[in-house]
């Protein structure tokens, strides 16, 4: 285990030493890899895929036209665009262009990426647009007119905010509530508005009066307007950290009013409700149920209230999303999905149905909701339902009427005949049973290449997701694919993810160590042809386990990772995430951090199997100095390692559709030749008595 750090010249993001490492590395691996006689030809595939035109484009309601942001081969940073539903419905719908991010690119020289737009309403006619360089999290306000195709100069009074990690929103066409690096104390110690202010049109931001603001050592602090007609009204939290925050209501010429729920709970006010998704129990409820209370009445001290949905063993609410009348319930039951339908009835209480068909080893959620042009009290709703070998529908509900309508269907990316879907549990070292998806051959003699794809933190539940790209790079070569539900996510509710906080996080790596064991067991793989992958927290996720348990595994990709848990917290937004893996400057939590924090848990004896490390250089959220130091760390000790760091991407990892393929087919072209008999290459450095 090291003790002083020689690679912390490595963390200077843009430092010329630094970047020349990186340029060394880059090139030896790209190098090694594009020589792959298959590289070129699955790079082109991938492209062909993530550029599908007849891939299903997503869309909002904004009054009588459908939004929606495309990339294809012809736009690879992508078009704002918009149409109608009687389009929409349509094979070929015809689109409107609002905006063209690969022309502003062009226009401006400056790889703009796409961040979103927030639309004033109820015109619907300006918009604050959102422009991240090179993918980065922070991104660049500027005031769009939608109808007139156009940016508002700052001569003529339009909002204009420069690079940052910025919140904004309309409280009307002459004022907006930003919460922005405007100097000294504006920002966290993890890099986010500290303050929010609310600034008026044609005057200096610096002059606008702060209307809420946290504490420095606080995660960040966000506040927004209600529009909601005859709820208009500006609401405020400030987040201590990841996992406990105050919600406020802002009240004209006068201090915030705190809505006291607690602050491990999640609430959004709605119309005439607050509603409580709770992490911990609360007024005699457990964790992981979901209140409903009038917000008034709240406010005044009343705690009466509604019971929406109570979760058990295997069912938990994974999420929620409103109408005007209704709340859709999004639930898992051992990690598949169910919608339903919550009406409020007239003598109070609320009723439940079921919203459209959902297949079993399936994942269904609401993409939008919104009142229709046509009738403002006509609520609409739009869902998805996709699978591992079912390629997404998306359907059409409408409140109060029977049935779903099927707008769009994604067609099939990859020749599924002969592949099945299974899902396994295993039991973890304290016996937990950890439940697991695996897509492969429906039969298989021996054991076949397979990928197992984990996060396990961030109450981030891992549902089943149909993907062409690993359809084709893997599934169709013959490999098994294989999803771990590790705790640390939230596939089973707030104590599945507790229990992986802090001190406890090993339990998620034991319970990975668990599922790689039981597919062995199972006869579906061999340790040297067992490969795994994870990205950010997942990517550390991977780095435990090539340091932990390396006679598991034939293959290591870490993607964007968290690698140095002793200096994650100094490093970007690192200082965020304390609450989910503890305080290095805590002697007690460093202890357990250094325990199985991988930069310092690598050993040249023990050795490890060989390890794919991507990062980005705009990655402004997990610096790309993890991902550095390790590859520098393994080099020095001999062991197995590639490295790519894109020059943009951002954590993403990739700005675009090209980006994304060409680091796509180096992650696996890099694992087919570890793992699989047909693309093993004998001489090549790591892979020697696999």
């Amino acid at each position: 285990m090291i003790e002083d750090d020689p690679y912390l010249w490595l963390e200077e993001i843009e430092g010329d030493a630094a970047l020349g490492w990186v340029r060394e590395r880059n090139a030896e691996t790209v190098a090694e890899l594009t020589a792959d006689p298959g590289f070129e030809a699955l790079r082109e595939e991938i492209r062909e895929v993530l550029s599908d035109p007849a891939r299903i484009p997503y869309v909002v309601r904004r009054g009588p036209h459908l939004y929606n942001f495309w990339r294809d081969a012809s736009h690879l940073r992508g078009v704002w665009r918009r149409t109608t539903l009687d389009q929409y419905r349509g094979p070929s719908p015809r689109w409107e262009t609002v905006l063209d991010v690969d022309e502003l690119a062009a226009a401006e020289d400056v790889p703009w990426v796409w961040a979103g737009a927030s639309v004033l309403r109820p015109g619907l006619r300006r918009a604050l647009v959102e422009l991240s360089r090179d993918g980065a999290d922070a991104t660049e306000v500027r005031e769009y007119d939608v109808e007139g195709r156009r940016f508002v100069g700052e001569d003529e009074g339009g909002f204009r905010l420069p690079a940052a990690k910025t919140s904004v929103s309309w409280i009307d066409e002459a004022h907006v509530l930003v919460g922005t690096d405007t100097g000294p104390g504006s920002l966290t110690t993890s890099g986010y508005p500290r303050t929010v202010r609310r600034w008026r049109r044609g005057t200096p931001l610096d002059e606008a009066p702060v209307v809420f603001e946290g504490r420095q050592e606080d995660v960040s602090v966000h506040a927004w307007h209600d529009h909601t007609p005859g709820y208009e009204r500006q609401l405020a939290v400030r987040n201590r950290d990841f996992w406990h925050s105050e919600h406020f209501l802002l009240v004209p010429d006068g201090s915030p009013v705190r809505i006291e729920v607690p602050d491990d709970a999640l609430a959004e006010v709605h119309r005439e409700w607050l509603l409580v998704q709770l992490r911990s129990p609360w007024l005699g409820r457990p964790a992981g149920a979901l209140l409903a209370f009038s917000f008034d009445a709240f406010l005044r001290g009343g705690r009466e209230h509604d019971v929406l949905f109570t979760p058990d063993e295997r069912t938990v609410l994974d999420g929620f999303a409103t109408t005007r009348r209704h709340i859709v319930l999004e639930t898992l039951t051992d990690v598949s999905s169910r919608l339903h339908l919550l009406t409020p009835n007239e003598g109070g209480g609320w009723s439940r149905s079921a919203l459209g068909e959902v297949p079993p080893l399936s994942t269904a959620g609401v993409t939008a909701t919104a009142a229709t042009e046509e009738d403002e009290n006509a609520e609409e709703f739009l869902f998805s339902v996709s699978g591992y070998l079912q390629p997404a529908t998306l359907c059409r509900a409408m409140a109060g009427v029977p049935g779903t309508e099927t707008l769009k269907r994604a067609p099939a990316g990859f020749a599924a005949e002969g592949l099945r879907v299974r899902q396994h549990f295993a039991l973890s070292a304290d016996g937990t049973r950890i439940p697991y998806f695996v897509v492969g051959p429906e039969r298989q003699e021996g054991p076949v290449p397979t990928l197992l794809y984990g996060y396990g933190g961030f109450e981030v539940s891992l549902t089943p997701s149909y993907s062409s790209v690993t359809g084709r790079t893997w599934l169709r070569r013959g490999g098994a694919h294989v999803v771990a539900n590790i705790r640390g996510g939230g596939e089973y509710g707030p104590a599945w993810h507790r229990a992986a906080l802090g001190a406890g996080r090993k339990r998620a790596f034991e319970d990975f160590a668990a599922v790689a064991r039981d597919l062995v067991a199972r006869g579906i793989t061999a340790p040297r042809r067992l490969g795994i992958a994870g990205g950010s927290n997942g990517g550390l996720l991977t780095g435990v386990m090539l340091t932990r348990f390396p006679e598991l595994f034939g293959a290591v990709v870490a993607e964007v990772p968290l690698l140095d848990m002793v200096r994650f917290h100094r490093l970007l937004a690192g200082s965020s995430w304390v609450a989910e893996y503890g305080d290095p400057e805590n002697p007690e939590e460093r202890s357990h951090l250094l325990d199985w924090s991988p930069y310092h848990n690598l050993d040249a004896d023990r050795g490890c199997p060989p390890l794919l490390l991507t990062t980005s250089t705009r990655d402004d959220r997990v610096h790309p100095g993890h991902a550095r130091k390790m590859a520098a760390r393994m080099r020095e000790l001999g062991l197995p390692v590639r490295y790519f760091e894109n020059t943009g991407g951002g954590h993403a990892g990739a700005a675009d559709h090209e980006q994304a393929a060409y680091v796509e087919a180096l992650v696996h072209t890099f694992l087919w030749r570890t793992l699989s008999d047909e693309g093993r290459v004998p001489d090549w450095p790591g892979t020697a008595g696999s």
